[in-house]
């Protein structure tokens, strides 16, 4: 099966497929899962959907600048994270362990996405 070319729809299926893959999870293995797994899947997706839509705005207008463009995204989202970690290590969450290791997972997903677009990309850009 071929991915669809709309990286918008691309995304989507991704998140759906992480989706479904963090509830089987929970269903069958609740003891390594988080309860607040859907609060970082909501934000993992949300950052990650922004940073690509800039990614995509920034390559329309800027497109000689392409390798700066896409570090720039992996910057920000890894800022974003840790902020988004060190919040809630600040407010005194229990099992922050478990927090930081489903938080970790679910965003080396998303950074292995990213990276499989940067380099799909790569190929229309030297031809």
């Amino acid at each position: 099966m071929k991915l669809p070319k709309n990286p918008h729809i691309q995304f989507l299926l991704f998140a759906l497929a992480l989706a479904v893959s963090i509830a089987l999870l929970q269903f069958f293995f609740s003891v390594i899962i988080h309860e607040k797994v859907w609060e970082i899947y909501l934000f993992l997706t949300i950052v990650s959907f922004v940073i690509g839509f800039l990614n995509g705005f920034l390559l329309k207008s800027f497109s000689e600048n392409f390798f700066q463009i896409m570090v720039l995204g992996m910057i920000l989202r890894f800022i974003a994270s840790l902020s988004f970690i060190g919040i809630y290590a600040w407010l005194g969450m229990e099992n922050i362990i478990l927090f930081i290791a489903n938080f970790f997972i679910i965003f080396l997903f998303y950074l292995a996405f990213d990276i499989y677009t940067f380099i799909s990309n790569l190929r229309p850009i030297s031809k």
